[in-house]
């Protein structure tokens, strides 16, 4: 991608926040030509090192994105890159790696010092560090120089990519993508791409591992579009970078545009030049949405969401304008979008699905990953014929609108849903930072609050506010770096739930 981007437009700008961990002498303005140039050269350290087509390169490393340049580098040498998020544990690491049947691992210091505890020799097929010298690990930074290799073509039905679910119930799944399921992802996305009538500065915060950016890049690459790549999420920085590079669009992850809510109400206006907010892994809050597309100041600015995980690629979508943001319903995560997949929901207990009696969400497309990697019988329990099970349990209403209720495995007795409760709740009281509703000990819904600077909550306030859910339990306060998150900053709520059984909490 990279090499075809730059015959197109070599000069169009990648900006980052950040230095590249394999290459900090390239600075952080790097041209497309620049950045096809670093994959080829990477590519001949690879082939150098000893990695062969069709073997699987594992790239656990520090946050940065030249995990995205090192991936697309083993891509060009035939290999399939195994995209492991740098918040993993040692033991899951070790566990996925025994899983990928001796893999090699390209890694840094940092995260190879992490492993000290896991048997790596004997579950990789060697090592390489992205620079310096360790023991028994080839060097990238020793192989400068090494003559270039001719690129492989993947079939477009075989393995080209590998990565690996948020693990929210527990030790993560290998999603295995092919080049014909990436491709067809691309169609939903490039749809809003379309809406930029010129070429504007796209900033990107999502995890580098995720199969997201691999699409986010593809698709500002062939729209020419510059990029900015952001790894800092501290909303004084990202304000920073935002008053100095003017995007255009902002895809971000949902967790971190809620984190940068209060910029909407810094002065500078931050997100005056922003016209399309886009997210892709969760259905958002209305107040975050609200208060985002409301900071704007370009005329038709909107929140584009689109509903989908690792294994469908995008599956619904719904724009949000500044007008009607605010007051959506959070649960309507939209329609089926030109050329994606196809959305059904099925009968949970005999009963036609309804709004009354909510069903299955199930997708059915071209894009469905081909694979869980060493768990195949795990894959076909979610699979039916064209038709994948994703886990969420919904309805669709007469309007075709698909409402996203809950996760199966995260409902809880009595509650019609807990997204709609954080909905409703979070758009009352603007205190909280994160509201999080989960079973308590008995089975309760217990409300895990979060405040603005660990402020205390109001009880008046908080009685109000839950005026119309008199099934919640009293709720608990905690400071929000206690949550337990995935490598997307999704709150992994059984761990969360985990937690509370028996373990007294500071009550708000």
């Amino acid at each position: 991608m990279p090499e075809v981007a730059a015959a197109r437009n070599g000069a169009t700008l990648l900006t980052l926040d950040h230095d590249l961990g394999v290459l900090p002498e390239a600075g952080r303005r790097l041209s497309v030509a620049e950045i096809a140039y670093h994959v080829d050269d990477l590519a001949g350290r690879l082939a150098a090192a000893g990695v062969a087509p069709g073997e699987r390169v594992v790239i656990y490393k520090t946050a940065n994105f030249d995990v995205w340049v090192l991936a697309t580098a083993a891509s060009r040498v035939g290999a399939v890159p195994v995209m492991l998020s740098p918040a993993l544990d040692a033991a899951t690491v070790g566990a996925l790696l025994d899983r990928l049947d001796k893999p090699w691992l390209l890694t840094d210091g940092p995260k190879l010092d992490s492993l000290a505890g896991v048997p790596v020799a004997d579950l990789t097929r060697r090592v390489a560090i992205i620079a310096g010298e360790r023991p028994d690990a080839v060097s990238l930074g020793a192989l400068a120089g090494s003559p270039p290799v001719r690129p492989v073509v993947v079939a477009l039905d075989e393995a080209a990519l590998i990565t690996h679910t948020s693990g929210t119930t527990g030790l993560p799944k290998l999603v295995v993508h092919t080049p014909r399921t990436m491709a067809a992802r691309l169609t939903p996305q490039w749809v809003l791409l379309s809406l930029m009538r010129r070429r504007e500065t796209v900033a990107i915060h999502i995890s580098f591992v995720h199969s997201r950016m691999f699409a986010a890049m593809a698709l500002a690459l062939m729209f020419e579009m510059p990029v900015l790549l952001m790894n800092e999420s501290e909303p004084g920085r990202v304000a920073e970078l935002f008053l100095k590079h003017r995007p255009g669009l902002i895809e971000a992850l949902p967790n971190s545009l809620m984190e940068w809510e209060g910029l909407a109400d810094d002065p500078r206006k931050p997100f005056a030049s922003v016209k399309y907010f886009s997210s892709t892994f969760d259905a958002m809050h209305p107040r975050t949405m609200g208060r985002l597309v409301g900071s704007s100041e370009r005329r038709g600015a909107m929140f584009f969401q689109i509903y989908g995980q690792s294994e469908v690629g995008p599956a619904v979508g719904r724009a949000y304008l500044r007008r009607s943001a605010h007051k959506a319903d959070g649960r309507c995560v939209g329609w089926a979008m030109p050329g994606s997949a196809r959305v059904r929901v099925v009968s949970r207990d005999g009963r036609p699905p309804s709004e009354a009696n909510p069903g299955f969400i199930e997708v059915g497309w071209v894009g469905l990953a081909k694979t869980y990697l060493g768990e195949q019988e795990r894959y076909d329990a979610n699979r039916r014929g064209d038709w994948w099970r994703t886990g969420d349990v919904g309805y669709r209403t007469r309007f075709g609108c698909l409402h996203m209720l809950d996760r199966e495995v995260d409902m809880i007795p009595g509650v019609r849903s807990s997204l709609e409760i954080e909905d409703v709740v979070l758009g009352k009281l603007r205190e909280l930072s994160e509201l999080v509703v989960v079973p308590g000990p008995n089975a309760e819904p217990v409300p895990v609050v979060c405040t603005h600077d660990d402020q205390p909550l109001a009880p008046d306030r908080w009685r109000s506010a839950v005026a119309d859910f008199p099934q919640l339990a009293d709720p608990i306060h905690i400071p929000q770096a206690e949550l337990p998150r995935t490598a997307t900053l999704k709150v992994q709520r059984i761990e969360l739930s985990r937690r509370l059984h028996g373990q007294p909490e500071k009550r708000a």
